[in-house]
């Protein structure tokens, strides 16, 4: 063994730390992240000293749920990244597709995920815990429609950067959705987060879909206002994911970008 050899490796992957916000961010990304989370849940079971009322709907719903929105994300951005692993990103775009019908096939593609993978976490629930997700009633439909949503938009705006930065930026793939999870009030409410962070939850549509989730379990009564703020907050972020889409394909069929984004 040559020590040369291996500093030589060290170096060359130091600097590609060095070169790369991505791979820096990940460095410090997931560590924080579970240090917000788990520190909110922390503080949100101190408040009760004996029993958690409802704990399990509160925990395997907000776990279930959360998972709607996570798989609406990769839906869209896992199959994304599979027409650039495969190099077939430039024959997609040489031909008459419209980007509107290339965005349209992606979302179909995440709601057959979605489908598919939300029916087996409700079943696997109901049949490891005897936790029903659909005791929240017709009030869990329009909810899970606004994570899905909310997991388009993420998923759109992580492809966009992809298309615009290249492959380094794929870590964004794995990782966007959980930078906003600390604050969408998912296992704990909103009102468990520091002054100061709240107003940036109530910009979160998925902090009004957890907190009308837990507003039905705790009273039975359908929370309009929280669905409608969602509901609102979501079409105004997936205008914006699309419109930033459009606007860095435009760029990168500028630039003459799209041969390194499809082939890197």
């Amino acid at each position: 063994m040559k020590l040369y050899r291996v500093a030589a490796l060290i170096q060359r992957h130091l600097y590609l730390y060095q070169r790369s916000l991505p791979r820096m961010t990940e460095v410090f990304f997931w560590p924080l992240i579970d240090l917000l989370l788990w520190g909110f849940v922390t503080l949100y079971l101190q408040r009760f000293q004996t029993n958690l009322p409802k704990f399990v709907t509160f925990f395997l719903g907000a776990l279930i749920l959360w998972d709607i929105l996570y798989r609406a994300q990769q839906g869209i951005s896992v199959s994304f990244l599979e027409e650039v692993w495969s190099k077939n990103l430039l024959n997609l775009f040489v031909t008459p597709m419209h980007p509107s019908e290339f965005l349209a096939a992606l979302i179909s593609i995440s709601v057959l995920k979605l489908l598919t993978a939300g029916l087996a976490s409700a079943f696997l629930a109901w049949l490891f815990y005897s936790f029903n997700l659909f005791v929240l009633g017709v009030s869990l439909i329009p909810f899970v429609f606004n994570l899905a949503l909310m997991g388009w938009a993420i998923g759109i705006i992580t492809m966009a950067s992809i298309l615009l930065y290249g492959q380094e930026a794929e870590v964004m793939a794995w990782g966007l959705a959980f930078l906003v999870q600390p604050i969408s009030a998912v296992f704990y409410p909103v009102s468990v987060m520091p002054a100061w962070v709240r107003p940036i939850a109530w910009m979160i549509p998925s902090s009004h879909v957890f907190e009308g989730m837990r507003a039905v379990v705790e009273t039975g009564a359908f929370p309009l206002e929280e669905l409608i703020k969602a509901t609102l907050l979501n079409l105004i972020y997936l205008s914006l994911a699309i419109s930033f889409f459009y606007r860095n394909l435009r760029i990168v069929k500028d630039r003459g970008l799209l041969l390194r984004s499809g082939t890197e």
